[in-house]
Parts: C-alpha cells; sequence; structure tokens
C-alpha cells in the first residue's frame, strides 16, 4: 500500500471538512486517476507509480499553462498554476537549475562525452543517476554542453 495515496486519501478528507472546494476537488483529480491505475493494473499503486501519475498531470498542467497563456486566458491560466502547486506538493523535489547544470557537466566530463551525437547517452545517464531531474531544462543545458 502506498503511504503517499494514503496521505492524498487523508488530506482529501480533511480538505472535505474545512470544505477546501479547490484542494478538495484537485486532490479527487489525483484520486481519480490513481484508482484508474489500480483499475487497469489491478493491483495496489506503490509510491513510485503514485509519483509517476503524479508527475504526468504535472506535465498536462505545464502544458495546459503555456496554451491558455498564448491563447489569452488568464482565468483558466490561474486555476492550472494552483492545481499545479497542489500537485507539486507531494512530488518530490526536482533536481534543476544550477544543480542540474553541475549534474550533467559531472555526467559529459565522467563518461568523456564529446559532440552533440552522444546527446542521448547522456540524457539516459541522467535519467538513471536522477529520475526527478527537470528533462526538458536538462536538454538546453546537454546542448549547450556538447556544442
Amino acid at each position: 500500500m502506498s503511504q503517499l495515496k494514503d496521505q492524498i486519501n487523508s488530506e482529501l478528507k480533511e480538505a472535505m471538512i474545512q470544505k477546501d472546494v479547490f484542494l478538495r476537488d484537485t486532490l479527487r483529480l489525483i484520486m481519480a486517476d490513481v484508482k484508474r491505475f489500480e483499475v487497469d493494473n489491478r493491483q495496489e499503486p506503490t509510491d513510485e507509480d503514485v509519483i509517476a501519475i503524479l508527475k504526468k498531470m504535472a506535465k498536462q498542467r505545464k502544458d495546459s499553462i503555456q496554451q491558455y497563456s498564448q491563447g489569452g486566458r488568464p482565468d483558466l491560466e490561474e486555476i492550472e498554476k494552483n492545481e499545479l502547486v497542489v500537485l507539486e506538493k507531494y512530488l518530490p523535489q526536482a533536481l534543476a537549475g544550477d544543480a542540474l547544470k553541475e549534474a550533467i557537466q559531472k555526467i559529459i566530463s565522467e563518461n568523456s562525452f564529446s559532440g552533440m551525437q552522444e546527446m542521448g547517452n547522456v540524457m539516459k545517464e541522467l535519467r538513471s543517476r536522477h529520475p526527478n531531474a527537470e528533462m526538458s531544462e536538462a536538454s538546453s543545458f546537454v546542448k549547450e554542453l556538447l556544442s
């Protein structure tokens, strides 16, 4: 049984008691995706499974924020941003910024990678060492460091 799932479930109950409609609805969305995982796979999700579900949901919110921003819908963009804040509360801290760049530099120097043809190898190594790394940001850092 996933501790993360239990934590989200108990916070959902607390949001219901506090009558926090936004938090309640957001947590219900999470639990619906977790339930869909349980039905599809016929097994209890582990913490890793719940984190994968949350990452997917966070990515969807980021894409929606970008779409609403470009479409001139600040009202919907704000809702998505608030949902993303709730989702990120349950995700492990992602490796990003300077720490990410340092990790990439270390991988490149340890493996003597050079040239853009090695980008896939760098990304593969980064994903295995740091599964919580921000991959879209990592991609731009790898391009910068290998070129």
